[in-house]
Parts: C-alpha cells; structure tokens; sequence
C-alpha cells in the first residue's frame, strides 16, 4: 500500500508497510501513481501525452524512471506487503504487565471548563481527594503487576492534581523510597491549569516531574471563553505568568503546553503561535472531543478549514526553525528513522493493559478516559484485575481489528485511535470514529513534509528514502 500527496511544494510518496518515504519529481509521481494498475507501454504513452512539449521528458527517460520504480519495489521499499497481521493476533495472546498508572489524586477542580470531559474533574459523581494511603497502595500496586518492566509511569491527573498537593508529595517520596531495593525507576508527570502554581510548587515539579503538561487555550479571548474559573471569570490573566515563569524555570526538561481547540477557534494555528510568542517551545493543540449537540463541538463542515490550518502549522514551523526560534509540536514530532518498534505500532497506547488509572477511591479503570463508566471498572489496587476480559477487549483494540482501517495507509501510525475516542463516538471500542481519523491522517501527511523540508535543506537528494 502506498499513499501520495503533494504539500509545500514536495511530491511525497510513503510507502506503508515498510515505512519508506520518497520524494520526487512529477513524472516519477506520475509512474509512481499508474505504475501497479498499468502496463508499460500504456504508461509511456500517457507520459508521453501528459508531458508533450517538456524536453526532457522523452521514452527514454520515462522507460529509466519506470525501471527505478520497479527496483524500488523489487527492493522492498514500494508497493511492499503487509508482514505485520499475523503478528497483530500473536500480540493479543501475549502476557501484559502494568508499567503505567495515572492517578486521579482529585475528582475536584477549580476551573469549570465547559468542555471538560471529566464533568469539570468530578467524573460524573462526588467531589473527592485521593488519600495518602490510596496512593501508597496504587505505587506499592504498580511494583508487584509491573513484571520485568525497569521504567514506570506515574502521572498526576484530576480535576486539578494540585488541589491535593501534599499527597502529591508524599506518594512521589513514596515511590522514590522504593527504587532501591525494587531496581525500577519512577518517571512522573503532571497535568495543571496553573491556578495553584506558586515558587515551592515549580521548584518539586522541576526537581521530580519528568514531564508537566500546562494547560492553555491559546489567545486570551479564546482561552477565557471556556475556561473559567468557579465565579466565572475567565483565568487567562492568572495563569500565564505563572506558566512563563515556570516554563523560565523548568530549563531544559520536558514539559507541554496543550489546548483544546473547538468549533469556536478553527483558526487554531493563531492560538499556537500565541503561545509561541509568550515564549513557550514545546506545544499541543487537541481537537475537542464531546457531545455533536454543543455550541463549541467541532463539525464535519469544519474539516477543510482543520486541514488548511494544519498546513499552515507546519510551513510557518519550517519558517521559525529557518529564523532561530522555532517550536516543537507534538503531533509533528514524527520519528521516520527510529521510530515506535512494530509491536508498539500494533498494539498502540496500552490502555486496560499496561496503562491504567486509579480514582481516589482505588478503583482501576483502563485510563482517564474511562473514569466513571462503571461497564470498565476492572477491579481496584487491593484485589487487582478481577475483570480480565475488560483486558483482553483491550488486547484486541488495535489498527488489525477495525475494518475500517484494512486500507488505511495511516494505520500502523495511530495503531487503530483512541478506544476512549471510538467508544464516546460509535458505542463501540472497536469503532471507528471517522472525524478524529480525517484529523489524524492530516497531520501525519504535515509533520513528514516538515521531516521531507528538514531533509532537503541538509542536502539529500532529490529522492530521500527514510527506512
């Protein structure tokens, strides 16, 4: 399977299954195009026809670019089969261990953003602060389930993980006290709106955080629509130089600036330079996920206007890399040399298997997203997993078992979406929420043109092949 776009100039081909991205010029894009469904004859004379008048387009030099074609494809790196499907029904057997856990320190908030999927951090029940004890038995959880797994996820999550601060402390002493004599090594992350920030709160997060993720709508009348605070004011003004002086402070190490966009800023790229400009470098931007019948739900006639943006995203990133102060996307950060293994292309994002969430209560679900939804409670952290076969509808959820995806040329990039995704969309894990893949797929196609620009610029050559 292959698929072809022409973006910024660049005529792109990717071949699927071996990952190999070609650029070249427009006759090769041509063959390239007709090569599998078309003899040669009859390709040379549609060349022929197509390009009359260009000089150096002559039988000759069709017939050669219709040989390099055919060596790319004897070579593995055009046209190549599917190896990996046999391999996605060997990885629903294998034996999972938990390397990941987000705990819901607080099912309670101090914003009430209108479009917070976690009812505004209570989940759709009662406001509650995970307990020290909780948290101590969830790490204590995640040592005796995570197999041979040296690395472990903690990450912070609410409603708003700083509204229970103290516990958040205490469980990272915790399970720093543990890595000794466990041999394992905790990796923790954050997720804050930034209201509770203050000089002892970024000094720990910069000190234990592997990763803080800050979370901002873009420009001030944008960000202040949905993401007001209790008395409904909007929190712009209080949290941005709080996040620039965090952002000053945190140096090198990672942290994310993320937003929602909706219906109400499909010019989301203004909000991602916004931020750009206040001097943040490392940027998120999610497409909002919710109810169709909201004012602010994004709309499929609201799709070419998304794929515009992105493509103005990706040419002004190139522009602010060539002038000294570019920026990091996340969904641009696209790895085309050494990239996710195969089995992790399959198998996606872990959730119900290797990736849980604990509520304040204890109880496990297979992650945030799941909260609440009592048909995905899997068990709690003192009894373990007594709903085995939640797990193993999660071993099944990957781009293998979608029909939807079988033609997909983007599939071994998502691993099949977001279950939680697919599930709030069409009722079903396995469900293919089409919009979100439109989405997808569009930025897949901008961040290898960036790569595709990147490479051009260090003097590859006019076809470069990552592999």
């Amino acid at each position: 399977m292959i698929h072809q776009y022409k973006l910024n100039g660049y005529n792109i081909v990717l071949d699927t299954y071996s990952g190999s991205v070609h650029v070249v010029d427009d006759l090769a894009y041509d063959i390239i195009e007709r090569y599998e469904h078309m003899d040669p004859d009859t390709i040379i004379e549609k060349m022929l026809d197509k390009y009359r008048g260009h000089e150096d387009v002559t039988e000759t030099s069709i017939r050669e670019t219709i040989e390099e074609v055919a060596q790319l494809k004897r070579d593995g790196k055009l046209y190549s089969e599917d190896e990996f499907k046999d391999l996605s029904f060997n990885l629903k057997k294998r034996k999972t261990y938990v390397k990941a856990l987000c705990l819901n320190v607080a099912h309670t908030c101090n914003l009430t953003c209108d479009y917070c999927f976690a009812s505004q951090g209570k989940y759709h029940g009662a406001r509650a602060l995970m307990s020290l004890e909780v948290g101590m038995r969830a790490i204590d959880f995640l040592l005796e389930n995570c197999g041979f797994h040296r690395n472990l996820d903690v990450d912070f999550f609410g409603g708003e993980p700083l509204m229970n601060w103290q516990v958040v402390k205490q469980i990272v002493a915790y399970a720093r006290s543990k890595e000794g004599t466990c041999n394992k090594h905790f990796r923790f992350t954050l997720t804050t709106n930034g209201l509770l920030l203050r000089d002892e709160v970024i000094d720990f997060l910069n000190k234990e955080m592997h990763n803080v993720v800050l979370s901002l709508d873009g420009r001030k009348e944008v960000h202040d629509r949905l993401r007001k605070t209790i008395n409904g004011k909007g929190s712009y003004d209080y949290i941005v130089p709080k996040f620039q002086n965090f952002v000053k402070k945190r140096g090198d190490r990672e942290y994310y600036v993320r937003g929602t966009f909706t219906h109400n800023n499909v010019d989301f790229t203004n909000d991602i330079f916004h931020m750009a400009d206040l001097g943040f470098d490392r940027l998120s931007m999610e497409p909002v996920i919710s109810d169709p019948s909201e004012p602010y739900a994004l709309k499929e006639e609201d799709l070419p206007e998304i794929y515009e943006q992105y493509e103005i995203l990706a040419k002004e990133m190139l522009k602010r890399e060539e002038e000294g102060h570019g920026f990091i996307f996340y969904h641009y950060m696209l790895d085309l040399n050494e990239g996710p293994c195969i089995h992790k292309r399959i198998s996606g994002c872990g959730s119900g298997t290797e990736y849980l969430a604990v509520t304040p209560w204890g109880e496990l679900f297979p992650c945030h997203q799941f909260v609440g939804d009592e048909a995905y409670s899997m068990g709690n952290i003192w009894d373990g997993v007594k709903a085995p076969e939640i797990q193993e509808q999660f071993k099944e959820t990957n781009c293998y078992s979608k029909p939807e995806c079988q033609d997909c040329w983007a599939k071994l990039y998502c691993s099949g979406g977001c279950p939680a995704n697919s599930l709030h969309a069409t009722g079903k894990l396995t469900g293919n929420f089409e919009f979100s893949c439109d989405i997808f797929r569009k930025r897949i196609e901008c961040a290898m043109m960036i790569k595709v620009a990147q490479s051009m610029k260090v003097g590859s050559e006019n076809q470069a092949v990552y592999k």
